[in-house]
């Protein structure tokens, strides 16, 4: 039983049914409300006998079967609806090429979570990030220079207590992947922490439990380390394919982009030292009676410490002849480096089929990180001076258009001079051109915020939230240099100028009407019939001046689409201007004055100070 307004009381039959979502959560209740007073008050007696026997029966109401038919025909309708949502998604999100676009990290998403759950856009996971970034940088060294210089050597490592340091970390960042946040294909950042695990079971976790399984703990037990376990140690070199994800989610800071491709290269040149020791080492093995001219032969007599005998051991250095460890290292880098940049020097040469074999693949490959982190590096310092560069074409530009044009030396002065410190203001971005492809929404929430001094002024006081919202659309920015005029006297008016910075002048027959500074309105009493305004005077720079304008068109399009706020504005505005500029208009400056000075007359006859 509902009541109306005037007290009276009708039967209505009410509906309500929950809509959920793709993810199951009510995001609208659907009512729907239908008078049954006629029906009720006919049939009364039939619907009292009818709800005791149903009662008894099933324990249902009169309407159940009414309400059960508009709730079979509103949860139709809702199920329709929902499922067209899923099909509209599905198509939305499929590439023309079959890849999907890179997903935003949507920082901006306000969504009730768990205290338990990171997000993944947080400062705490970005410094996370990068902290296991350095740990997967030091497992891709240390890594391969055990596996390739230590072998089978139960040596006692001074990087043991890192080496567990980073597996700890490695677990750790297990643990906290488990319950980060991620956005989905959809489009939609994920706080669910049963679907957060899904898609971490399915997508990182068996790399990242291998790379996290603590085979450095046999060296703290003292445990005998053959050469197995150090190459199941390579796996955890997979983690860097993560390393895609940061240069993908940071590849608009240039900086960054370029310290990550040049750690790249120096990793793969000392990946390519540790095989080329392996080579060496191999043929040492395979020729150990007359072996004389390998690399390590060589690089043994340049260094005055040869081999006294050619075997296993010399090269695993368990006899005190041959170089030493770091020295063959330093060599294998310095000719794998020269390799990749160069085509070597010569100095560290190959001389063996095998080892010739490998300076050519060593070759190509540095040709390929020429033209893949070379040219990467090029795009990047190239786009850190794209907009001096557009200075300097758009400088040669504006020359050669004078030089064409021939125009006076004066008229050239003026012309470099407001585009240079136009230049130097807006550093070259035109806010306009750069805004255009956001929606109106958002646009106007940025002009909101970049107007916000003049729309705060009294004579915007009386307009709406929308009102003004739409006005600020039409608000630019200009600049003015010294010298030069914002308007002459017989001009139509096009805008209403607020001076943000700097000084002007009025004048008018070369005589100065006022002075204007930060703050001051220049513009004319406005009509809502006479739209045409002629200037009465000039308006003159004195300094270098910011103003900003409010298209005249486009404030005449907004007050008609908000009629109610236009009778109010063109009374404002008369009383807000600083300087009245419509021609055959009194100054609203000197009426000003006028009247200040009538009242304090007034003041000083009351007071007894003057006589009658």
């Amino acid at each position: 039983m509902f009541y109306k307004k005037s007290g009276s009381v009708f039967w209505c039959l009410l509906d309500i049914v929950p809509i959920k979502n793709e993810k199951g959560d009510v995001v609208l209740f659907l009512a729907s409300f239908k008078d049954i007073t006629d029906t009720k008050a006919k049939c009364v007696l039939e619907e009292k006998k009818e709800e005791c026997r149903r009662e008894k029966v099933k324990g249902g109401s009169p309407f159940s079967s009414t309400r059960l038919r508009s709730s079979t025909v509103l949860y139709h309708i809702s199920g329709h609806l929902h499922n067209r949502q899923k099909q509209s998604k599905i198509k939305l999100n499929k590439n023309v090429f079959g890849d999907p676009p890179a997903l935003p990290e949507y920082k901006v998403a306000d969504a009730e979570k768990s205290k338990f759950i990171l997000l993944h856009f947080s400062t705490f996971k970005a410094g996370w990030d990068w902290l296991i970034l350095l740990a997967t940088f030091y497992v891709a060294v240390t890594v391969p220079y055990n596996v390739c210089f230590i072998g089978d050597q139960d040596l006692t490592r001074s990087t043991t207590v890192t080496d567990i340091a980073v597996e700890i970390l490695f677990i750790i960042d297990i643990v906290f992947s488990f319950r980060t946040t991620y956005v989905s294909k959809s489009g939609q950042v994920i706080f669910d922490a049963r679907q957060i695990c899904i898609h971490y079971m399915t997508t990182w976790f068996i790399i990242d439990l291998v790379a996290a399984l603590p085979f450095d703990l046999l060296y703290a037990f003292k445990v005998s380390v053959v050469s197995v376990v150090h190459l199941l140690k390579t796996v955890r070199l997979l983690r860097l394919l993560r390393l895609l994800q940061k240069m993908d989610r940071y590849s608009q800071h240039s900086t960054v982009v370029l310290t990550l491709l040049m750690s790249m290269f120096a990793l793969l040149a000392h990946w390519m030292a540790c095989i080329w020791y392996i080579i060496g080492k191999k043929e040492v093995e395979s020729n150990a009676d007359t072996w004389d001219i390998g690399w390590l032969h060589e690089l043994g007599k340049r260094l005055e410490s040869p081999y006294d005998e050619v075997s296993m051991e010399a090269v695993n250095r368990t006899l005190s002849s041959g170089p030493s460890l770091r020295s063959i290292y330093i060599a294998a880098l310095y000719f794998t480096l020269s390799s990749l940049t160069s085509v070597g020097f010569g100095n560290v040469s190959a001389n063996t089929d095998a080892e010739k074999i490998f300076s050519i693949c060593t070759m190509l490959i540095g040709a390929l990180m020429h033209a893949l982190v070379f040219g990467n590096v090029t795009a990047i310092i190239q786009r850190m001076y794209s907009r001096w560069s557009s200075y300097h074409t758009r400088t040669k530009d504006l020359k050669d258009f004078i030089r064409v044009h021939h125009l006076p030396q004066s008229l050239k002065q003026r012309m470099l001079e407001y585009f240079q410190t136009t230049w130097s203001v807006n550093n070259g971005i035109d806010s306009n051109e750069l805004l255009k492809d956001f929606p109106d929404e958002l646009r106007s929430d940025i002009a909101m915020h970049l107007n916000k001094e003049i729309l705060e002024l009294s004579v915007f006081s009386s307009l709406s939230h929308g009102c003004l919202r739409s006005l600020s659309l039409h608000i630019k920015t200009s600049f003015c240099a010294p010298g030069e005029y914002l308007l002459r006297q017989g001009d139509a008016l096009q805008a209403l100028f607020f001076v943000c910075s700097g000084s002007m002048e009025v004048l008018k027959d070369s005589m100065v009407l006022a002075i204007l500074g930060k703050g001051d309105l220049i513009g004319a009493n406005m009509s809502v019939d006479d739209r045409v305004i002629k200037t009465n005077a000039d308006v003159k720079a004195l300094t270098y001046c910011d103003l900003q304008c409010i298209n005249l068109r486009g404030l005449y399009e907004v007050l008609d689409l908000y009629p109610e706020y236009s009778h109010r504005f063109v009374q404002d505005i008369t009383h807000d201007l600083t300087y009245n500029l419509r021609e055959g208009q009194e100054s609203y400056v000197r009426h000003h004055i006028t009247i200040v000075i009538l009242e304090f007359l007034v003041h000083l006859f009351v007071c007894g100070c003057l006589n009658p």
